[in-house]
């Protein structure tokens, strides 16, 4: 493999056939492997920041996924970084031209624009009141009220919170109170259980975007990812992806109720299915984000995808914990808190 580092994580390979079938159970071996032969270094928490210098994530059509020694790796192809924003190789001014042209390829370079936004770069953590450009301030109770919104979305400005994350029907309230802040609203989308209909996630996710959701947090169908049936999860996936381009899409796992092949595979489908981030947790669910998973989680989509951390992430050790794992967003209710702890 031209010299290639690959790290190995306990157990034995996970094995896909050409329709998505597991033919070997147990643990993966994931690639964390260059596109050019160079092994990638691990990040450390001090080296993760907002702002520019990111890599870009490819479209979803040029996302490889390839047999390496019989094992599954998802290797997104090269991408030259030409300046600030990071742009694909020769897409130029496609970005801008692609409202008035329409064509396919400027698309896919705004997308790409919408992903380098919400990608960090490394710059050092230095007190905890920095890592709030990475954290969705949450209020995701089915009783949530008006008041608790309008104050979710006060401490979001006055903290510089990245997103607001709530139901879509809140979504248009929190669009108009943090307008003209940095911070964006975002939406869940077939929560908490994911398993309503595709047409119905896409009509929500529609929705959401309508009343002014800048990313759509989108629940997988645990169901079917347990029942092997990867292609309804990619489908499902892709659907909702294609209804809101150039709106960022994560994909919520639900890692607490998946082993770790389901957890692997479950990235690779999100990541082939054109989402910009897989999450960890709904934190409605069993279980919440572990450094383990999230350290997974980075291996199996790369360094230009994102990752994020949601579910049980209280503390501004815990906020370091999961970024020095590799994610490079975090959902929390707790997220003053965090904050507001002395360094």
């Amino acid at each position: 493999m031209g010299g290639r580092s690959s790290k190995r994580m306990p157990g034995g390979p996970v094995h896909l056939d050409e329709h998505g079938g597991v033919v070997h159970e147990g643990d993966a071996q994931l690639s964390s492997a260059h596109p050019h032969g160079r092994s990638r270094r691990r990040r450390r928490v001090g080296e993760i920041g907002p702002g520019a210098g990111s890599a870009v994530a490819p479209p979803a059509d040029q996302v490889g996924q390839r047999r390496v020694a019989g094992d599954l790796v998802v290797e997104p192809l090269a991408v030259e970084m030409v300046g600030h924003p990071a742009v694909p190789a020769r897409t130029g001014k496609l970005a801008a031209a692609s409202a008035e042209q329409g064509d396919q390829e400027g698309a896919h370079a705004l997308a790409m624009l919408q992903r380098d936004a919400a990608m960090p770069d490394r710059i050092a953590i230095r007190s905890n009141r920095e890592l709030a450009p990475y954290i969705d301030h949450t209020l995701l109770k089915p009783g949530a009220t008006r008041e608790e919104l309008v104050k979710l979305c006060d401490e979001a400005r006055t903290y510089g919170f990245a997103t607001v994350c709530v139901a879509s029907h809140n979504v248009a309230l929190c669009a108009r109170l943090v307008q003209g802040s940095r911070t964006r609203p975002i939406s869940v989308v077939g929560f908490p259980s994911g398993t309503e209909t595709t047409e119905a996630k896409v009509a929500e996710a529609r929705e959401a975007i309508t009343a002014g959701a800048a990313e759509i947090d989108m629940v997988i169908h645990v169901g079917r990812l347990k029942a092997k049936d990867y292609a309804y999860v990619e489908r499902d996936i892709r659907a909702v992806v294609g209804a809101t381009r150039p709106c960022l899409v994560k994909v919520i796992l639900e890692t607490g109720a998946l082993d770790r092949d389901e957890k692997v595979i479950g990235c690779a489908l999100a990541k082939a299915a054109g989402a910009a981030f897989v999450k960890t947790s709904t934190g409605f669910g069993p279980g919440g984000a572990t450094v383990e998973d999230v350290a997974l989680m980075r291996q199996v989509v790369g360094e230009d995808f994102g990752v994020k951390a949601s579910g049980g992430v209280r503390t501004a050790a815990d906020a370091r914990k999961m970024l020095e794992a590799g994610a490079n967003r975090l959902g929390a209710s707790a997220s003053v808190a965090i904050v507001c702890r002395p360094d």
